[in-house]
């Protein structure tokens, strides 16, 4: 099977599982806004905004250099089973060390939802790992199961405890580490985890080798916890938790679109490792850049042009003013998308020093305008704090991965991407119904023109598997 094939049919596979749980917040919107209060909302995304952040530092990134090591030794047992035995052995130090310091900690610190947020990250830390073991060992539909499950237990669980039981933020909560609790059961038991582990593989320099790769992710997964959500911690100390809250809606439409990407980057990833030496690369990876790049800019300036008309129906009328942060928040994510492409280049050629730096350089600038601007123009702070500093981030990974692998974009690209957004963003801010839908058939149009090779060869590939002739 070609590369190009063997990514697209990875990234479907990966998609039809990755979509239950990473777009199933979105789904919820109603529920979470209808049920809960702007507070109430405020409070549990601060939640799981440090989750996000814990994870990573206390597993050392395992699970990045786990994935990345297991690619390399799919056809041998023997280093299989030591990966892992090591892997569980470093994991559950980790979460040993971390789970003792905390109750020692919050015994001083009053931490509401004490036991609760602490179960949530020995889950969500397993779950994590596991899924990358998942990813390196091949198994992507196992890893698409996974995702099922843990969506399907999302929904039922938050629906039950949040509408029956009348639990609020704790039904939340609960569900959160309900549904990785069942992702991470479910791998460790199908992907036969158990029968690998033999701690008398443990290899204190094999631990260093995998520590040598991952450490330098640390630094990159807190930048990335700085870019992505300190504005949650600025806005919450500032601004109050109701304003989060609003803030957290205006996100959940952008997260879509980092859904997509993080789905379509699982595969990427893998395909960037396994083809980093290859005597096309070049070709090979301009190619999926443009692609992926134009496809995803379009998805962006066409959830600007479809807002107007589905915000009114997923949001609750309290919560109306996330509406005007959500362009910006989207823009910030097309500029995501090319960060995202590049970042998978790094991980493949092994430079994580390279991909902390950059990392680190946009965390600064997000911080600095988040803490300059937040008082003077509130929200549109956060929103602004993130595109810049993504936008910064991606020019300089730009110019710098110049020095590894020669990717050439489109003439005339960047030029087409600036013209369409300013026009949609701009009838965006009228909030006129006629112009809204002048906008919406535009952007359809524009879209399809811009995508018509991907779409005639999408086309193509799924009449052939039909045995249809197009």
């Amino acid at each position: 099977m070609n590369k190009k094939k063997q990514l697209a049919k990875n990234t479907i596979i990966i998609f039809i599982g990755r979509v239950c749980t990473q777009l199933i917040s979105f789904f919820l919107l109603p529920l979470y806004t209808g049920y809960l209060t702007t507070k109430q909302y405020g409070v549990v995304d601060l939640i799981q905004t440090y989750v996000t952040l814990l994870v990573p530092i206390i597993t050392l990134e395992l699970e990045m250099s786990i994935f990345r090591y297991l690619v390399d030794a799919r056809s041998n047992t023997k280093e299989t089973k030591k990966l892992i035995s090591n892997n569980f052995f470093v994991l559950g130090l980790g979460l040993t060390i971390f789970s003792i310091l905390y109750i020692i900690v919050t015994c001083f610190i009053n931490v509401p939802y004490r036991w609760l947020i602490l179960i949530d990250i020995i889950v969500c830390t397993c779950s994590g790992n596991f899924l990358q073991v998942a990813r390196g060992f091949g198994k992507t539909v196992d890893y698409a199961i996974s995702c099922i499950l843990t969506g399907i237990t999302t929904i039922l669980s938050n629906i039950f405890l949040i509408v029956f039981c009348h639990m609020g933020s704790d039904g939340m909560i609960i569900s959160m580490a309900l549904a990785n609790g069942i992702c991470s059961l479910y791998l460790f038991i199908r992907l036969k985890l158990y029968s690998m582990i033999n701690f008398k593989l443990i290899n204190k320099k094999l631990i260093k080798e995998m520590n040598k790769y991952s450490i330098p992710l640390i630094p990159n997964g807190v930048s990335w916890w700085i870019v992505n959500v300190s504005d949650r911690t600025i806005i919450s100390v500032v601004l109050g938790t109701a304003a989060n809250g609003l803030y957290a809606v205006s996100n959940k439409f952008p997260t879509i679109l980092n859904s997509l990407l993080g789905i379509f980057n699982l595969s990427w990833s893998e395909s960037a490792a396994l083809h980093i030496n290859a005597p096309d690369r070049d070709e090979f990876f301009s190619d999926i850049c443009n692609t992926i790049t134009k496809l995803f800019t379009c998805l962006g300036v066409g959830m600007i042009a479809c807002m107007p008309f589905v915000f009114p129906l997923l949001v609750n009328i309290k919560f109306d003013e996330a509406f005007y942060y959500i362009p910006i928040l989207v823009l910030g994510t097309v500029f995501n998308v090319v960060i995202c492409l590049y970042s998978a280049v790094y991980i493949a050629k092994k430079l994580t020093g390279q991909v902390a730096l950059t990392s680190v350089i946009g965390a600064v600038i997000n911080i600095l305008i988040n803490v300059v601007f937040v008082k003077y123009i509130g929200l549109y702070a956060a929103a602004l704090s993130t595109a810049i500093s993504y936008f910064a981030m991606m020019v300089y990974r730009h110019i710098d991965l110049k020095k590894y692998i020669n990717i050439k974009f489109e003439d005339g690209l960047l030029i087409k991407t600036i013209i369409i957004f300013t026009f949609s963003i701009i009838i965006y801010y009228q909030r006129n119904f006629y112009l809204d839908i002048i906008n919406l058939v535009v952007v359809v149009i524009y879209s399809i023109l811009m995508n018509k090779d991907f779409l005639k060869s999408s086309k193509d590939t799924i009449f052939s598997k039909l045995k249809i002739k197009g």
